[in-house]
């Protein structure tokens, strides 16, 4: 099959490889349709690692899927040949302690889709998954509809984690798809009251579309225009871009008792805080670890119209035109926000 692999720094070439294969009696090959390029497959474009998950090349990346089952395992009864489905990237084990206490994310032994040293990423003709990965869509939905609900279930779980009401005051800084989708996921639970710091203007567009209340550069006293628009503090404040920067506004930002949600990923292996703001107001941190259990209420979401993609995949590429499709992404060009690989 063809794959499109990392082969060096800014580097990608389409290579043969050899199909994958069903190993397990529970395995599910799929026919891969459309694949959507995240910051963290940029990231080991660009640096060739996030922390300590280093490229070893060739690697193929990409985890955001959606495509048609083309083959089942022995003991497969969850999907059958021709169903078309969404693709949760996760694989865990199910059998040590986080996952039997429901924390199948955090699992010990977890292997992810385009994660060095885990698994080779979906930027392929096909794939192999465990049946729990594979969530069958309606034939009403699109395979980039489909894909999309792998940032939008981040988001979700996001939200729920974050214990935001109706009535909560909230921020998120960073407007790329993360924030986007933890936007989405808000409006859809009826809270009104969400403000945006973006530095391109594009994207903050993007935002007040959606649904925010305000938006504004980081680079023009954010902080200031938004503790005007909310002078007691924000009740929770998403950050879901990964830049110190943006962490120490949000610790400005907080009311006391309030809870900070840390999605986006740094490419530093080290970020700070104001040990002092942190203190007195009794500030929350709470770490967002991907999603746990978040895939089949993202996808209702999108099935019943309360959260509708396709005025965020912005741009479509086909496979062999990967390496612009991420210079895109890694540029912020052309007011990307979501671009997605069509596959076949």
């Amino acid at each position: 099959m063809k794959a499109m692999m990392l082969t060096g720094i800014r580097r990608m070439e389409m290579r043969e490889v050899a199909n994958p294969v069903i190993s397990n009696d529970t395995d599910v090959l799929i026919t891969m349709a459309a694949v959507g390029v995240c910051g963290s497959d940029v990231h080991y474009y660009t640096t060739g690692r996030i922390g300590s998950q280093v490229v070893r090349y060739p690697f193929t990346v990409g985890h955001e899927g959606a495509g048609t089952v083309m083959q089942t395992g022995a003991k497969v009864d969850r999907v059958k040949p021709g169903d078309r489905v969404a693709v949760d990237p996760a694989m865990s084990c199910y059998q040590c302690d986080q996952c039997r206490i429901g924390r199948h994310h955090t699992c010990r032994k977890l292997r992810f889709l385009g994660c060095p040293g885990q698994a080779e990423g979906c930027l392929s003709e096909y794939i192999v998954m465990p049946q729990e990965s594979c969530f069958p869509i309606p034939a009403s939905m699109g395979f980039d509809d489909a894909a999309f609900s792998e940032p939008l279930a981040i988001g979700y779980y996001a939200v729920k984690r974050s214990g935001c009401t109706a009535d909560s005051r909230v921020a998120i800084l960073g407007a790329g798809p993360i924030g986007l989708s933890v936007l989405l996921c808000l409006k859809a639970q009826g809270c009104p009251a969400c403000c945006v710091t973006e530095p391109i203007p594009a994207r903050r567009e993007s935002m007040l579309a959606a649904g925010a209340a305000l938006a504004v550069s980081p680079a023009q006293d954010a902080v200031g225009a938004m503790l005007a628009w909310e002078p007691g503090g924000f009740d929770v404040v998403f950050e879901c871009c990964g830049k110190q920067e943006a962490l120490d506004q949000a610790i400005e930002l907080l009311k006391p008792g309030g809870r900070l949600m840390l999605i986006g990923i740094p490419e530093v292996d080290r970020v700070s805080f104001s040990i002092d703001l942190l203190r007195r107001r009794e500030i929350e941190i709470f770490n967002v670890r991907r999603q746990v259990g978040c895939v089949e209420p993202a996808l209702t979401l999108i099935e019943t119209g309360r959260v509708v993609p396709a005025p965020y995949i912005t741009h479509r590429y086909p496979l062999e035109r990967c390496p612009e499709a991420f210079d895109l992404v890694e540029h912020y060009g052309d007011g990307v926000m979501k671009a997605m690989i069509t596959i076949g």
